[in-house]
Formats: C-alpha cells, structure tokens, sequence
C-alpha cells in the first residue's frame, strides 16, 4: 500500500509539472512562429520552469529535467521554424571532418559527449584516490581545528587550478568525507564547490569555460588576472564555511593504524589527469584522455566500474540541464561591461555557464579574466549552476536541497561580490582581443571599433570610443 501510495504521489506531481509546462503551449503557441510573452520568448518561460521546479522538488531533479528537456524539446520542434534538430547538435559539416579537426567541430554534441565523458570518469576518478589511501593519511598532516577545513578548501583552489574543476571537487570531496567521518556541513560541501571553480577560473586548462576563450584566441595572460577576485572570495567563503565545518564535526584527529598509500593507484589517477590535460590542449575533448587512462590504468589496478551506474543519473540531469540552456534564444546580450559580466556571474548560477561564455566570445570585446570569475565562480551559487556542483551532489545527496544550498552557503554569494568588486577595483576593465574582435581596427560588422579612424583607434581608451 505504501509504495502505491508513493508512486501515486510521484505520477500525481509529474503530471501537474508537466500540464504547468505544455500550458502556455496549448494557451500561446499558434501559427507555427515562436512565441514572446511581452518582451520574453517562451522558450525562457519554460526554462524558467524546469528550474523552479528543480529547486521546489529537489528529491524528484532527474525527472523533473528529463521532463523539462521533452517538453523544451516538443515545443522548439513543433512551433519554431528557425529550429533545426540536426544541426543544432551536429552542425552542417561532416561527422568524418569534425572528428579529424577539432576546429572544423560544430552544433552540441561535443560539449555533451565532453561532459558525460568527465562527469563518469571523474567519478571513478576520485573513488581509485579514495582507495590510494591519501585521504586517510591527511589528518596527520592538517591541522585539528578549524583551519584544518581552510586549508583543504585552499588545497582544492590549487588542485583546480591545473586540473578540471570536476575532479578538483570531487577529490576535495573524497578527502572531506573521511577526515570529517561522513558528516559534511552542506554549507562546506558549497564551498567545496566554490574553491573548485575559483581555483580554475584564472587558468586556460582549470575550466572548460577558460579553455574555450584560449581556444578562441583569448591569450592565457589575459585570464589570469581572474585570480585577484579568486583569491580574495576565497579568503572571505573559506573562513565561514571552515568554522560551519568545525562546529558541525571537526577533523578527525588522528589517521588509521597501519594505513599504506597504494601508489599504483596514485599512479592511476596522475595518468587519469596527465589524459585530461593533453587532451583537451590536442584535441578540444579531455573526456577522451580520461578514458584512455581509465582503461590503461585498468591492466594495473582493478578499475571501479560500479561507480559508473552510481553516477550515472547525476550525470543525466546536468545533460539535460545542458541541452535546455542550449535550445535558449539567446542571440545577444547587452554591450560588453562590468556591469553586464557581474550580471552574467549571477546569471550562470542557473544557466549554464558553456553557452553564456560562447556568446560572449561571439560578442567579443569582453575583460575575459573578469567574464571568466563571474561565469565561472557565479555557477557556485546554486548547486546545478556547474558541472562541479553536479558531480559532488552524486556524493552528497543532502546538497541538492536549493534552500539549504543558498542558506547554509550564503557565504559563496557574498564572496562573489566581494570577489568581483576587489578585481574591478584595483584594476578596472580591461577588455581584450580575441581571433575575430580586435580591440584595434576591429573587422568585425557591428563592433563597437568598427568604423573608427585608426589615429583615434590608437589614442582613445575603449571606453571613448563606446561612447562616441
């Protein structure tokens, strides 16, 4: 009687979500063009939607976004002309040259296939770390009270500065449910997740979004700058989120008798991230140098393939996720500003940051080290607003609670603002080139520098030049 009882329940949700999103279908959709409701295309209506209802039922996500996405999906088929299924996921070149050529790679399915490839094999990532036996020798050398926390949130901003911040959180993660005995504070598990994405937002290969800008011809020295506003959230969410730790459950004291670190494993999870790194800086797709060296590895050490079905759902959510925030009209933003890319910060905590940076980039123009802490510590403020945030919640469940998310974090938001203002600050707004923006003789149709004597072009700050 009870689990009809339940499943009655589930059923009656689902259906009245999914009546809530077909509705303004039925009432609004017509003559097969797409949709506004005032200034709003429908579309962001429904994403709306999804979201809302991923933070009202957070024990029911994965359905909720699986039913999202078919909705979403329906619609764009049914009532936009200008929606082409094929060529939004695989472009108009050939499958054959896009494999050949990562610059010949168009549509999603890159970015998807990426990210189902990371977000799997990272989870099998941190549970061969987990049984290298590291983690339990840690408390020996991390200090007993608060500040052993704070130095492992620093510990995970390093580790993710050269490593995807996938993998930075996940181990972070690892190391915390050991130290602190399983009993993680959903406020720390926040800040896990915000050292992971500050740690790799001033660095070309710490966050797919900073890869895709070095990709773009952004240069590395112009991201870098990013680190300003990391550092200084890092100080502010770091000390409230290690004494939320500390009064929750403090370290553990003291390791395990005879604990052995099994450096064959170790070993593994090196050529695990060496994988990720060359093959994101060769081929644009570091999931396939993750399993590469999964399946190298797994001749030395028995791999822990259970961890795939475990990860699995968690996986599909954020794809879903991902795919919806794809299908959104969003053909343009506001001028390139500091006040445009604090929005944007606040923007990818709910919307995916991969899109948001590729219009950017688009768009041109932009302080790529400021874009790149905002879309990418921005995501930290709600635990589907990155990739990291998905991953962790596969190990803490508890986190996909929104409201105890943004309660207990509420540090994280605070730091945001802290952070950004501190780099705007000391060193203003500094926009850069990128392939096909030049901040001199732009040749771009539209650009801001487009049409401007080159002897003004030399002498006038960009700002000028804006606002003549």
């Amino acid at each position: 009687m009870f689990k009809v009882s339940f499943m009655n329940n589930s059923m009656k949700r689902t259906t009245l979500f999914v009546l809530a999103l077909l509705a303004p279908t039925i009432l609004l959709a017509s003559g097969g063009n797409p949709v506004s409701i005032g200034p709003i295309r429908l579309e962001f209506i429904f994403f709306g939607m999804i979201l809302l209802g991923v933070a009202l039922f957070h024990k029911h996500t994965f359905w909720v976004a699986i039913t999202g996405l078919a909705v979403l999906m329906t619609y764009k088929l049914a009532f936009d002309p200008g929606f082409h299924f094929m060529e939004h996921f695989f472009g108009t070149t050939p499958m054959g040259e896009q494999l050949m050529d990562k610059e010949l790679r168009q549509g999603e399915w890159g970015i998807i296939l990426n990210l189902l490839g990371l977000l799997l094999g990272f989870a099998m990532l941190s549970k061969i770390f987990e049984e290298s036996g590291v983690p339990e020798i840690l408390p020996r050398y991390l200090p007993d009270d608060w500040k052993g926390p704070f130095l492992l949130l620093v510990f995970v901003f390093i580790l993710s500065s050269f490593l995807d911040n996938i993998a930075a959180a996940l181990i972070g993660g690892t190391i915390a449910l050991v130290v602190f005995k399983n009993k993680v504070h959903i406020g720390y598990i926040a800040a896990l997740v915000a050292a992971s994405n500050a740690g790799g937002s001033g660095s070309v290969v710490g966050d797919t979004t900073t890869t895709m800008m070095w990709i773009d011809g952004v240069s590395a020295l112009n991201v870098i700058h990013a680190y300003v506003a990391a550092f200084a959230a890092l100080l502010f969410f770091a000390w409230f989120a290690a004494h939320q730790q500390d009064k929750y459950q403090k370290i553990q004291s003291e390791s395990k008798a005879g604990v052995k670190i099994d450096w064959a494993k170790l070993l593994i999870v090196a050529l695990i991230l060496a994988g990720a790194i060359i093959s994101n800086i060769v081929y644009d797709m570091p999931a396939l140098g993750v399993w590469i060296a999964i399946i190298i590895g797994a001749f030395i050490r028995k791999a822990p393939w259970q961890e795939v079905p475990g990860s699995l759902k968690g996986t599909i959510f954020l794809l879903c996720l991902v795919t919806c925030a794809s299908l959104m009209p969003v053909e343009e933003l506001p001028d390139a500003s500091w006040v445009t890319a604090l929005s944007l910060g606040f923007l990818s905590a709910v919307f995916d940051n991969i899109p948001l940076t590729k219009l950017c980039l688009d768009q041109g123009h932009y302080d790529w080290g400021m874009l790149a802490y905002a879309v990418g510590f921005g995501g930290s403020m709600i635990w589907f607003g990155s990739s990291a945030g998905v991953a962790i919640t596969n190990k803490f469940p508890e986190g996909r609670n929104v409201i105890l998310w943004v309660k207990k974090g509420w540090h994280v938001a605070v730091a945001y603002v802290i952070g950004f203002f501190t780099l705007y600050l000391i060193m203003g707004w500094e926009p850069a080139d990128t392939k096909e923006h030049k901040i001199i003789n732009c040749p771009v149709p539209g650009c801001p520098m487009a049409d401007k004597p080159v002897a003004d072009l030399q002498t006038a700050s960009y700002h000028e030049l804006l606002n003549n």
